[in-house]
Protein backbone atom coordinates (compact mmCIF):
# COMPACT_ATOMS: atom_id res chain seq x y z
CA UNK A 1 0.00 0.00 0.00
CA UNK A 2 2.92 2.55 1.15
CA UNK A 3 4.27 1.70 -2.52
CA UNK A 4 1.52 2.27 -4.46
CA UNK A 5 0.92 5.54 -2.68
CA UNK A 6 4.86 6.33 -3.05
CA UNK A 7 4.39 5.54 -6.67
CA UNK A 8 1.04 7.53 -7.12
CA UNK A 9 2.94 11.01 -5.64
CA UNK A 10 5.76 10.25 -8.13
CA UNK A 11 3.46 9.60 -11.09
CA UNK A 12 1.22 13.04 -10.31
CA UNK A 13 4.26 15.01 -10.80
CA UNK A 14 4.99 13.61 -14.28
CA UNK A 15 3.48 15.93 -16.75
CA UNK A 16 3.34 14.59 -20.42
CA UNK A 17 3.77 17.20 -23.46
CA UNK A 18 1.78 16.62 -26.23
CA UNK A 19 3.64 18.45 -28.90
CA UNK A 20 1.51 17.23 -32.10
CA UNK A 21 0.34 18.45 -35.30
CA UNK A 22 -3.15 17.00 -34.69
CA UNK A 23 -5.31 16.24 -31.99
CA UNK A 24 -5.69 12.27 -33.76
CA UNK A 25 -1.63 12.04 -32.52
CA UNK A 26 -2.11 12.99 -29.19
CA UNK A 27 -5.23 10.91 -28.56
CA UNK A 28 -3.01 8.07 -29.49
CA UNK A 29 -0.24 9.34 -26.55
CA UNK A 30 -3.58 9.90 -24.17
CA UNK A 31 -5.13 6.64 -24.39
CA UNK A 32 -2.05 4.80 -23.76
CA UNK A 33 -1.23 7.24 -20.42
CA UNK A 34 -4.58 7.63 -19.28
CA UNK A 35 -4.05 7.27 -15.74
CA UNK A 36 -0.51 6.58 -15.74
CA UNK A 37 0.70 10.04 -15.50
CA UNK A 38 -0.62 13.11 -13.70
CA UNK A 39 -1.26 15.53 -16.34
CA UNK A 40 -0.96 16.59 -19.98
CA UNK A 41 0.40 19.65 -21.71
CA UNK A 42 -1.41 21.33 -24.67
CA UNK A 43 0.71 23.71 -26.13
CA UNK A 44 0.90 26.38 -29.06
CA UNK A 45 1.26 23.19 -31.90
CA UNK A 46 -1.46 21.61 -30.60
CA UNK A 47 -3.84 24.15 -29.95
CA UNK A 48 -3.69 25.77 -33.28
CA UNK A 49 -4.68 22.28 -34.83
CA UNK A 50 -8.25 21.24 -32.81
CA UNK A 51 -6.26 21.68 -29.42
CA UNK A 52 -8.97 23.84 -27.32
CA UNK A 53 -11.72 21.13 -28.62
CA UNK A 54 -9.04 18.47 -27.63
CA UNK A 55 -8.55 20.05 -23.99
CA UNK A 56 -12.70 19.89 -23.61
CA UNK A 57 -12.38 16.06 -24.73
CA UNK A 58 -9.73 15.64 -21.90
CA UNK A 59 -11.45 17.51 -19.15
CA UNK A 60 -14.84 15.57 -20.21
CA UNK A 61 -12.71 12.30 -19.75
CA UNK A 62 -11.44 13.62 -16.28
CA UNK A 63 -7.96 14.12 -17.39
CA UNK A 64 -6.45 17.25 -16.14
CA UNK A 65 -4.85 19.77 -18.82
CA UNK A 66 -2.48 22.27 -18.56
CA UNK A 67 -2.85 25.22 -21.06
CA UNK A 68 0.35 25.57 -22.34
CA UNK A 69 -0.44 28.97 -24.25
CA UNK A 70 2.17 31.24 -23.21
CA UNK A 71 -0.16 34.24 -23.17
CA UNK A 72 1.70 38.01 -23.96
CA UNK A 73 -0.72 40.90 -25.44
CA UNK A 74 -2.27 44.32 -24.49
CA UNK A 75 -3.93 43.77 -20.61
CA UNK A 76 -7.41 43.86 -22.01
CA UNK A 77 -6.70 40.59 -24.39
CA UNK A 78 -4.34 38.56 -21.88
CA UNK A 79 -7.41 38.94 -19.38
CA UNK A 80 -10.16 37.65 -21.19
CA UNK A 81 -7.98 35.04 -22.66
CA UNK A 82 -7.70 33.97 -19.09
CA UNK A 83 -11.27 34.07 -18.40
CA UNK A 84 -11.56 31.88 -21.18
CA UNK A 85 -9.04 29.09 -20.60
CA UNK A 86 -10.40 29.22 -16.68
CA UNK A 87 -13.83 28.51 -17.97
CA UNK A 88 -12.67 25.71 -20.59
CA UNK A 89 -11.43 23.96 -17.32
CA UNK A 90 -7.66 24.56 -17.41
CA UNK A 91 -5.83 23.11 -14.24
CA UNK A 92 -2.64 25.20 -15.50
CA UNK A 93 -2.13 28.08 -17.46
CA UNK A 94 0.78 29.80 -18.58
CA UNK A 95 1.20 33.58 -18.90
CA UNK A 96 4.81 35.32 -20.20
CA UNK A 97 6.04 37.13 -16.99
CA UNK A 98 7.58 39.94 -18.72
CA UNK A 99 6.07 42.74 -16.75
CA UNK A 100 3.60 43.30 -14.05
CA UNK A 101 0.83 44.75 -16.21
CA UNK A 102 0.28 41.25 -17.96
CA UNK A 103 0.72 39.34 -14.85
CA UNK A 104 -1.71 41.43 -13.39
CA UNK A 105 -4.35 41.37 -16.33
CA UNK A 106 -4.51 37.37 -16.09
CA UNK A 107 -4.84 37.39 -12.55
CA UNK A 108 -8.12 39.15 -13.19
CA UNK A 109 -9.18 36.89 -15.64
CA UNK A 110 -8.85 33.79 -13.45
CA UNK A 111 -10.82 35.44 -10.86
CA UNK A 112 -12.43 32.66 -8.74
CA UNK A 113 -11.54 30.01 -10.62
CA UNK A 114 -9.51 26.81 -9.69
CA UNK A 115 -7.30 27.29 -12.63
CA UNK A 116 -3.66 28.20 -11.51
CA UNK A 117 -1.41 30.32 -13.33
CA UNK A 118 1.98 30.09 -14.06
CA UNK A 119 4.44 32.70 -15.18
CA UNK A 120 6.69 31.76 -18.17
CA UNK A 121 10.65 32.94 -16.88
CA UNK A 122 13.11 32.18 -19.50
CA UNK A 123 12.39 29.57 -22.14
CA UNK A 124 14.54 26.39 -21.02
CA UNK A 125 15.92 26.95 -25.05
CA UNK A 126 17.36 30.20 -23.81
CA UNK A 127 21.05 30.47 -23.09
CA UNK A 128 23.33 33.64 -22.03
CA UNK A 129 23.77 34.69 -26.33
CA UNK A 130 19.80 34.39 -26.96
CA UNK A 131 18.98 36.90 -23.85
CA UNK A 132 21.33 39.50 -24.84
CA UNK A 133 20.20 39.44 -28.28
CA UNK A 134 17.12 40.18 -27.18
CA UNK A 135 18.41 43.36 -25.03
CA UNK A 136 18.49 41.76 -21.88
CA UNK A 137 21.97 42.21 -19.99
CA UNK A 138 20.71 39.65 -17.66
CA UNK A 139 22.26 35.99 -17.30
CA UNK A 140 19.30 33.62 -17.30
CA UNK A 141 19.53 32.51 -13.84
CA UNK A 142 19.35 36.30 -12.92
CA UNK A 143 16.03 36.83 -15.37
CA UNK A 144 14.52 34.31 -13.66
CA UNK A 145 14.54 35.14 -10.22
CA UNK A 146 13.62 38.63 -11.51
CA UNK A 147 10.57 37.52 -13.38
CA UNK A 148 9.39 34.96 -10.58
CA UNK A 149 9.20 37.56 -7.88
CA UNK A 150 7.12 39.58 -10.17
CA UNK A 151 4.59 36.75 -10.97
CA UNK A 152 4.84 35.99 -7.21
CA UNK A 153 3.39 39.65 -6.10
CA UNK A 154 0.92 39.60 -8.77
CA UNK A 155 -0.60 36.49 -7.09
CA UNK A 156 0.62 34.13 -9.16
CA UNK A 157 0.74 30.44 -8.19
CA UNK A 158 4.06 29.77 -9.50
CA UNK A 159 6.35 29.74 -12.56
CA UNK A 160 8.23 27.85 -15.66
CA UNK A 161 11.90 27.46 -15.43
CA UNK A 162 14.62 25.18 -15.87
CA UNK A 163 15.34 23.00 -13.08
CA UNK A 164 18.71 24.73 -12.82
CA UNK A 165 17.10 27.68 -11.61
CA UNK A 166 14.94 26.07 -9.06
CA UNK A 167 17.15 26.34 -5.98
CA UNK A 168 17.46 29.83 -6.15
CA UNK A 169 13.72 30.32 -6.57
CA UNK A 170 13.17 27.83 -3.68
CA UNK A 171 15.47 30.14 -1.68
CA UNK A 172 13.93 33.64 -2.75
CA UNK A 173 10.94 32.82 -3.31
CA UNK A 174 9.37 30.00 -0.49
CA UNK A 175 8.04 26.46 -0.63
CA UNK A 176 4.59 27.22 -1.71
CA UNK A 177 5.04 28.71 -4.46
CA UNK A 178 4.91 26.28 -7.47
CA UNK A 179 8.05 24.86 -9.65
CA UNK A 180 7.24 23.27 -13.21
CA UNK A 181 10.35 22.27 -15.18
CA UNK A 182 10.70 21.78 -18.85
CA UNK A 183 14.01 20.61 -20.17
CA UNK A 184 13.78 17.42 -18.60
CA UNK A 185 16.02 15.07 -20.19
CA UNK A 186 16.95 11.46 -18.96
CA UNK A 187 20.50 9.95 -19.07
CA UNK A 188 21.44 9.33 -22.54
CA UNK A 189 18.67 11.07 -24.39
CA UNK A 190 19.28 13.98 -26.88
CA UNK A 191 19.15 17.56 -25.96
CA UNK A 192 17.64 18.00 -28.70
CA UNK A 193 16.37 22.52 -29.01
CA UNK A 194 16.52 22.42 -25.43
CA UNK A 195 19.86 24.45 -23.24
CA UNK A 196 19.15 24.30 -19.93
CA UNK A 197 18.37 20.23 -19.10
CA UNK A 198 18.80 18.23 -16.31
CA UNK A 199 17.57 14.54 -15.26
CA UNK A 200 14.21 14.21 -13.59
CA UNK A 201 16.71 13.06 -10.42
CA UNK A 202 18.25 16.56 -10.80
CA UNK A 203 15.25 18.05 -11.07
CA UNK A 204 13.23 16.71 -7.90
CA UNK A 205 16.41 17.51 -6.01
CA UNK A 206 16.62 20.91 -7.03
CA UNK A 207 12.85 21.11 -5.77
CA UNK A 208 10.81 20.77 -9.00
CA UNK A 209 6.73 20.06 -7.69
CA UNK A 210 6.12 19.09 -11.53
CA UNK A 211 8.18 17.92 -14.49
CA UNK A 212 7.20 18.38 -17.87
CA UNK A 213 8.38 15.67 -20.77
CA UNK A 214 8.16 15.40 -24.80
CA UNK A 215 9.60 13.92 -26.89
CA UNK A 216 11.58 11.26 -24.96
CA UNK A 217 7.99 9.46 -24.16
CA UNK A 218 5.96 10.46 -26.88
CA UNK A 219 8.86 9.88 -29.43
CA UNK A 220 9.50 6.60 -27.53
CA UNK A 221 8.78 3.44 -29.68
CA UNK A 222 6.81 2.67 -26.14
CA UNK A 223 5.63 5.60 -24.21
CA UNK A 224 3.74 3.91 -21.36
CA UNK A 225 7.57 2.06 -20.40
CA UNK A 226 9.24 5.26 -21.04
CA UNK A 227 7.09 7.12 -18.70
CA UNK A 228 7.13 4.50 -15.83
CA UNK A 229 11.14 4.87 -16.41
CA UNK A 230 10.70 8.43 -15.50
CA UNK A 231 8.28 7.87 -13.00
CA UNK A 232 10.56 5.42 -11.16
CA UNK A 233 13.84 7.72 -11.04
CA UNK A 234 11.54 10.52 -9.77
CA UNK A 235 9.80 7.63 -6.71
CA UNK A 236 13.47 6.88 -6.13
CA UNK A 237 14.66 10.64 -5.90
CA UNK A 238 11.34 11.27 -3.57
CA UNK A 239 12.58 8.25 -1.48
CA UNK A 240 15.99 9.40 -1.35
Amino acid sequence: MQADRKRAEAARKLIVALDFPSADAARAVVAALHGEVGMFKIGLELILADGLSFARMLADSGCQFFLDAKLLDIPNTVERATANAAQLGATFLTVHGTDRRTLDAAVRGRGASATKLLAITVLTSCDAADLQEQGSRLAPAELVILRAGLAKQAGFDGVVASAQEAAAIRAELGGEFLLVTPGIRPAGTASADQSRIVTPAEAIAAGADYLVVGRPITGAPDPKAAADAIIAEIEAALTG
